[in-house]
């Protein structure tokens, strides 16, 4: 895993484009320690910051072509990369190295752009043609590698984190209020957007190609959720989960380093840990968080299946003043506006992994998007079935979307609900019919910002936009929307790679291998019953996972929020009301801004309710942002540790 960064167009002396490189990659160090390489031409200066996982010795990047032509900077790993060697090596294609990297350079050499339907894995990169001064900028299926670019002067920044940008002389980082609103409205950026103007990110799936001032755009990779053919049985169905989850995990496993798993205490991570602890018979390590406030602690769960693996466990008991101590610096690293505070303990985590000497952790995220764990996809059959149902028939769904939420628990609790979800019965938001209840949240958020005319109008057009959308039933449209929103946007970026790579560790997400997700698409709700999330995947490991890992249901992994500052710092109150420091950020309605935190500081935290904890987040993150990029505080002057090395080919391979 690591960073890449770099610049193409523009007219710069050499040592000012070395210099340049080197700025942008030292702002993101964190993801590559352990080495750094750059390649310099008249046309372009890109590099990489190499965080060593297969290959250690001779893995270094950029890695070019034999010929000096191609060259290029990977951040990811191709889980699937011996099977392609075998297959290149049979075409007669001769490898120098033992590196994926290697591989999917050979790989686009051999096939070009087709390669890429070929890979299984979670990367992006930089491919650039020396002699047609053509660059190519490239994103996984599903959006598990960041990647962002920026059109700036006379040429392109792209970089793995937009921090980078502030190396380049001039550039400026401004709030984009449209932007903003959508991310305030939707809980996380779309799918192109970063909350910045000017600055985009490459979608999950598609490729930027730029070859002087030509710019073609294109998707590689559908994200197709229809159904094929189901298995003919439960048993065999189950057998092929089990089958399907052992490959990727298997594949997963490749590595030159340890590799530990985040044991949350959930279904999805202890089925990984216990795939793992069976292809590592040394005694696999495990990491997890334990909550001070017992209200989002899963510690008994997390001990009852270390102890049923007999892995090596390593818990982080995290408190309050641990969340808000470090929020500052997790932002830094999510650079984009948060909505809730449990990316935080997973920096915090990252960190102990790190110290005890890990680089590679196997996690379970992906798995309630692709077997429809989230209580939105309940909701989804609730909504679509309304007309059609007895009051006592919907009473008895409400009460079973949500079991962990203590107002749905009770036919009392389902009734006072009814009047709520039939206000989502129409659409009243076109194309987002399975979201509307929950973006009600969202709309109170928005009420933070002084320009918010259309704040789901980027939504309605990302799904208007999408050929495949309309044809999908009303599940499948909520499971894309999760797909290419919240998932990508948030739990594998967020919360998932910028906490992970912060701090120089690799995350692998099993449940996100293509094959996984297309079976999934292929087995969910055929069998079982619907309102038992994840119903086949219970019953595939209820062999092997503790009882009370089974039994407990979906518990969405959750920290504390407005309450841990106002208990641990209320001087957070003076923070997010300060009148210069509104007048300067601009984008916020300053009224409002004051009766948000004035409510949470005032009030018993127990009268905080999900929307202004959401709200309060997302103002306190959007402050932090403020400081870090508008105001540039981000920018990192400290030398690369690791150095840099340098291919400079000025003045070779350019056409005449």
């Amino acid at each position: 895993m690591c960073g890449i960064a770099g610049v193409y167009g523009g007219d710069r002396s050499p040592e000012g484009h070395r210099e340049l490189i080197e700025g942008m990659l030292r702002q993101i160090e964190h993801r590559g320690p352990d080495e750094a390489g750059c390649y310099l031409d008249d046309r372009l200066a890109m590099g990489t910051v190499r965080l060593s996982v297969i290959d250690l010795a001779s893995g270094s990047q950029p890695v070019g072509s034999a010929d000096g032509r191609w060259w290029l900077c990977y951040n990811g790993e191709l889980y699937n990369y011996r099977e392609l060697r075998r297959e290149l090596r049979a075409r007669g294609i001769r490898f120098r190295t033992d590196s994926d990297t290697e591989v999917v350079l050979q790989a686009w050499l051999t096939w070009g752009r087709d390669c890429l339907s070929r890979f299984n894995g979670a990367f992006a990169f930089a491919i650039y043609d020396s002699a047609a001064g053509e660059l190519t900028l490239v994103r996984d299926r599903f959006g598990k590698r960041p990647l962002f670019v920026a059109r700036h002067g006379d040429g392109w920044l792209f970089a793995s984190e937009m921090k980078a940008f502030l190396a380049y002389p001039g550039f400026r980082f401004s709030f984009d209020p449209a932007q903003l609103a959508s991310i305030f409205a939707t809980w996380t950026p779309l799918p192109d957007h970063s909350g910045y103007r000017g600055v985009e990110q490459v979608p999950m799936g598609e490729y930027l190609c730029l070859r002087g001032d030509r710019v073609d755009r294109g998707r590689w990779a559908e994200l197709d959720l229809t159904p094929g053919p189901a298995p003919e049985s439960e048993a065999a169905a189950i057998e092929r989960v089990r089958a399907e989850l052992a490959a990727a995990v298997d594949v997963r496993l490749r590595s030159d380093v340890e590799v530990g798993v985040y044991a949350s205490g959930g279904l999805d991570s202890s089925i990984i840990a216990h795939l793992a602890a069976q292809r590592q018979p040394a005694g696999l390590r495990t990491f997890s968080v334990e909550f001070e406030d017992a209200r989002f602690d899963e510690s008994a769960e997390q001990a009852a299946l270390t102890e049923r693996l007999g892995t090596r466990h390593h818990a982080l008991r995290v408190r309050d003043e641990d969340i808000v101590g470090a929020f500052p610096a997790a932002v830094r690293h999510a650079e984009v506006p948060a909505f809730r505070t449990a990316f935080v303990p997973m920096y915090l985590l990252a960190e102990r992994v790190r110290e005890a000497g890990i680089k590679v952790v196997l996690s379970g995220e992906g798995a309630d998007e692709a077997f429809l764990g989230y209580g939105l996809f309940k909701d989804a059959l609730l909504l679509e079935a309304w007309d059609e149902l007895d009051e006592q028939a919907r009473l008895d769904r409400i009460a079973r979307s949500h079991p962990y939420l203590p107002h749905f628990s009770d036919e009392g609790a389902a009734r006072r609900l009814l009047g709520l979800y039939r206000r989502f019965t129409e659409e009243h938001l076109p194309g987002l019919f399975t979201h509307q209840m929950r973006f009600q949240n969202g709309r109170f958020a928005v009420r933070l910002l002084r320009e918010a005319a259309d704040p789901f109008g980027p939504a309605q057009r990302l799904v208007a936009g999408e050929p495949g959308y309309v044809g999908l039933g009303t599940v499948q449209r909520a499971q894309w929307l999760e797909f290419r929103t919240l998932l990508a946007g948030y739990l594998l970026s967020t919360q998932g790679d910028r906490m992970a790579l912060g701090h120089g560790v690799e995350n692998r997400c099993p449940f996100l291998d293509p094959a996984v997700v297309r079976l999934a698409a292929s087995v969910n709700h055929r069998f079982g019953d619907p309102f038992d999330e994840k119903y086949l995947l219970k019953r595939a490991y209820a062999d092997v996972l503790p009882e009370r890992v089974l039994a407990k249901g979906k518990f969405p992994y959750r920290a504390t929020d407005s309450a841990a500052f106002v208990r641990a710092c209320p001087d957070y109150r003076d923070l997010l009301t300060d009148r210069s420091t509104l007048d300067e950020i601009g984008v916020l309605d300053p009224e409002f801004t004051r009766a948000l935190v004035d409510r949470v500081f005032d009030g018993p935290a127990e009268r905080v309710g999900t929307k202004e904890n959401q709200a309060f987040t997302l103002l306190a993150s959007l402050f932090w942002l403020h400081h870090w990029f508008v105001r540039g505080q981000a920018r990192d002057s400290a030398p690369l540790r690791s150095g840099l090395r340098v291919t400079d080919r000025r003045t070779s391979m350019l056409p005449a």
